[in-house]
């Protein structure tokens, strides 16, 4: 063993050289083993327990779910030169998220929360180390004066036995915030669902009413030619020609803002999914015919959105949690129970070494009894009683407006339903009018007022029928939103590539 000197520890060849200080090898070795297991953390070091008191949920062990439980698909690359779906469309958006993204890291902050409150059940040891100078000098005789050098080590160990429940409560609290947490990350993805959907199917309903109005500038075109003719062969008079070019530059004038309309719904959709503004995306349309929802009538949609929807069981665990911290407060103000251990080598905290070794242990049960704290534990208390009042409020507030929502849904869905026949009957309509108008004018029959008049019928009938199609769609994936009841939206298949999206779960 090599010596040591100038007061350092050094290890040599495996072993622990100890200097003139006589510093305790068990004293380090049990530094040493707190320092790497319990709070090393602390100091950057990764800790070697990942979650040793087992707070993480399912969902952050195996990533984020759709409400309904399926996984959500974020695709590490879409080839944005296929036609999209609704489907792929929604996990770009689910991906992307900044909202979705916040609920992710609430959850997890959520179970560092649960893990600190089941950490109050467990013992906590503190250790403590410290080298020392002892100077003791006396005037009036200096060859009596003493300079001591050495070292002094604490251990105290503490054990809550009991506390009134104020332990138990305050753990069932960050349970319930935690499955709060879980809700509203279910409950995030489905307000962003909720807007995509919207912006999607505005896209759609903007694009098919812009292909309406160039077919109507084709028509009113077609129109303008005929009464040219006519007038040049002197069948029709300058005025047909002069209303028909009218009617050709309203037709213009009405697609030029058909195509305004459609590029804003094209930069909302990308703003909600979260791409580039200069995205270019092939969209499916929807169809005609789209398939019909599950029969329910509206109190069954209202009772499935109190027993399911993520919003409202979010609201009702918070309310949960806040009646809870009421038992915590009160709690603080009763008496507690500890069990507690302490050991000292060579002295006391805060005081001087002693000139001879020693080592001391105690041991022994402390009952702390609050007796007067200036009221502050009445007025926590009164504070909690409101926050979990003020918890009870917003649930309803929640709750009446998820209501409210799908109330509106479903007349709305109830309503576009009933609007898919009549808008089909009037396209029908509308197409042979037109037809029947045209062939009247050809043949002299009929002015060109009538011909007008027909081609803006039916040019009106298509955007009618494109947005009842486009309503109709939108309220009933609306109403299954509200409800909390929205999920995959298309079948799995081959995940395309092409455009990098990032994972919200990291």
């Amino acid at each position: 063993m090599e010596k040591c000197t100038g007061g350092k520890i050094r290890i040599s060849k495996g072993l622990i050289c100890k200097c003139a200080h006589h510093f305790s090898v068990a004293t380090l070795g049990l530094l040493l083993i707190i320092f790497s297991s319990l709070n090393a953390q602390a100091f950057g070091v990764p800790d070697g327990f990942a979650d040793p008191l087992l707070t993480k949920p399912p969902t952050l062990v195996f990533g984020p779910t759709l409400p309904n439980g399926d996984d959500i698909d974020c695709l590490s690359q879409i080839d944005l030169k296929q036609m999209l779906g609704l489907g792929e469309v929604i996990d770009l958006a689910l991906c992307a998220s900044p909202q979705i993204k916040q609920a992710w890291a609430a959850i997890k902050i959520q179970s560092g929360a649960l893990g600190e409150a089941k950490s109050a059940y467990l013992p906590t040891l503190n250790a403590t180390y410290s080298q020392q100078q002892t100077q003791v000098n006396y005037p009036q005789s200096t060859s009596s004066n003493t300079i001591t050098n050495g070292h002094t080590s604490y251990l105290n160990g503490t054990w809550r036995l009991f506390d009134f429940g104020g332990r138990a409560a305050n753990r069932l609290s960050s349970n319930l915030l935690l499955d709060a947490a879980l809700a509203s990350h279910d409950a995030s993805i489905q307000r962003v669902m909720q807007a995509v959907i919207q912006a999607y199917f505005d896209v759609l309903s903007r694009e098919a009413s812009l292909k309406a109005r160039i077919d109507a500038v084709k028509f009113a075109h077609a129109s303008w030619d005929t009464t040219t003719r006519r007038e040049v062969k002197g069948a029709s008079s300058r005025s047909d020609s002069l209303q028909a070019q009218t009617a050709l530059a309203q037709a213009g004038l009405a697609s030029s803002r058909a195509q305004g309309e459609y590029l804003k719904a094209y930069a909302s959709l990308l703003y909600v999914i979260g791409l580039p503004a200069n995205t270019r995306l092939l969209l499916e349309p929807p169809k005609d015919y789209p398939e019909k929802i599950q029969s329910k009538d509206l109190a069954q949609w209202l009772e499935e959105a109190q027993r399911l929807h993520p919003a409202i069981k979010a609201a009702k665990a918070q309310w949960d949690s806040a009646k809870k911290k009421v038992t915590v407060a009160r709690s603080a103000g009763m008496p507690t129970l500890d069990f507690v251990g302490n050991f000292y080598q060579n002295g006391y905290p805060n005081q001087a070494i002693q000139t001879t070794k020693s080592n001391t242990s105690t041991i022994g049960v402390t009952i702390t009894i609050p007796i007067f704290e200036g009221f502050s534990t009445t007025y926590k208390i009164r504070g909690a009683q409101a926050q979990a009042e003020y918890a009870q409020a917003q649930m309803e507030d929640t709750e009446l407006q998820i209501l409210t929502e799908i109330v509106k849904s479903h007349a709305d869905t109830v309503a576009s339903l009933a609007n898919l026949d009549f808008s089909e009957k009037l396209v029908r309509a509308a197409t042979e009018s037109l037809r029947s108008a045209s062939n009247r004018y050809e043949r002299g029959v009929a002015d060109v007022l009538e011909l007008l008049t027909s081609q803006n019928a039916l040019a009106q009938a298509q955007e009618e029928r494109i947005r009842c199609i486009s309503e109709w769609q939108s309220a009933r994936l609306r109403l299954m939103a509200n409800a909390g009841g929205l999920g995959r939206l298309r079948e799995r298949g081959v995940k395309p590539s092409g455009v990098n999206v990032g994972l919200i779960s990291q």
